[in-house]
């Protein structure tokens, strides 16, 4: 239970420690339906603030410049801008449920992250990574290169590949149902010709019952998303290409689908599994310098003035 307020602003004395409710916020985190993903990643990050803020300290003791000197030290520790503003996000997060139930009255850091330029495959990289492994190939090699081929197709995260059953995947329909998603709802996707034939293909071999999940390992197991990104990394370093992430291919994705195939914000927005525009805005603005690029065939004045071309004999 929270602090009973003895005053306006004034909260009753109490010696629990940061790290002795942290638990506690994990536990009010995931009734929240908070993924498990997030929940790992909230331990990971306090795992390591160990290092820059004494999670010892009791909350009465707890003041704002405590807080400070965590980023100066995050700072001088040399930690990019980024990675301080994510840390910075979770201990907020933290520190508002702690406001909410009576611990404390101090505040999160504020601070917003610098838009940078996100990593993607060149086009050349991904002709290679496509290249169908030989017949020879083993499962696993034959998996991840579907996975990769779906993950072009769909731009989806590791978490939500990792999840889809054999029962979503509706080849008649050119449709997957994804049931585990980051925000929580389900979303169904489609499928071109070119996967519904790969996906026919590796189905009849893979097999198994409709509560299986679609990709597992060679023993038809299930593959938790860090053996997805896992294998991708695999299966990208043995082809020799340097970009190796899930996150890129869903960089990528997002990219050819603005520039290359003329998609729009709105649809790219569907297809990620956005709830809101601001984020597919995101990653609209990181693609501009490509769109200058191109801009002479996007631009209405090229293309209403362009020169037109005589036929000749």
């Amino acid at each position: 239970m929270g602090r009973k307020r003895l005053k306006k602003g004034v909260l009753e004395p109490r010696n629990e420690t940061l790290e002795s409710v942290i638990p506690m916020f994990l536990t009010s985190r995931e009734a929240q339906g908070v993924t498990e993903a997030t929940i790992e990643s909230y331990r990971s990050h306090f795992k390591t603030l160990r290092n820059y803020l004494d999670l010892s300290i009791s909350f009465d003791d707890l003041c704002k410049e405590d807080i400070d000197e965590m980023v100066v030290a995050m700072r001088h520790k040399g930690l990019a801008h980024n990675t301080v503003a994510s840390y910075c996000r979770v201990v907020r997060t933290f520190l508002s449920w702690c406001n909410a139930e009576g611990y404390t009255d101090v505040e999160g850091p504020k601070i917003k992250p610098k838009e940078t330029i996100k990593e993607t495959y060149t086009d050349e990289e991904l002709e290679i990574l496509l290249r169908r492994p030989p017949k020879d190939a083993d499962f696993p090699e034959y998996r991840n290169w579907v996975m990769f081929n779906f993950l072009l197709n769909s731009g989806c995260r590791a978490g939500t590949i990792s999840a889809i059953q054999n029962r979503d995947v509706f080849l008649d329909k050119k449709q997957v149902l994804y049931r585990h998603t980051k925000s929580g709802k389900v979303q169904v996707v489609p499928l071109c010709n070119q996967m519904v034939r790969i996906l026919r293909e590796y189905m009849s071999v893979r097999k198994g019952e409709p509560e299986d999940y679609l990709f597992c390992n060679q023993y038809g197991e299930y593959l938790c998303s860090r053996s997805v990104s896992q294998a991708i990394r695999k299966y990208n370093q043995k082809r020799a290409i340097r970009v190796s992430s899930v996150h890129a291919i869903r960089h990528s994705f997002a990219r050819k689908f603005l520039l290359d195939c003329g998609g729009d914000a709105f649809t790219l927005q569907k297809l990620l599994g956005h709830s809101t525009l601001a984020m597919t805005k995101h990653y609209c603005a990181i693609f501009d310098s490509d769109i200058t690029e191109n801009y002479d065939k996007l631009s209405p004045l090229a293309q209403m003035t362009k020169q037109k071309e005589k036929i000749r004999r």
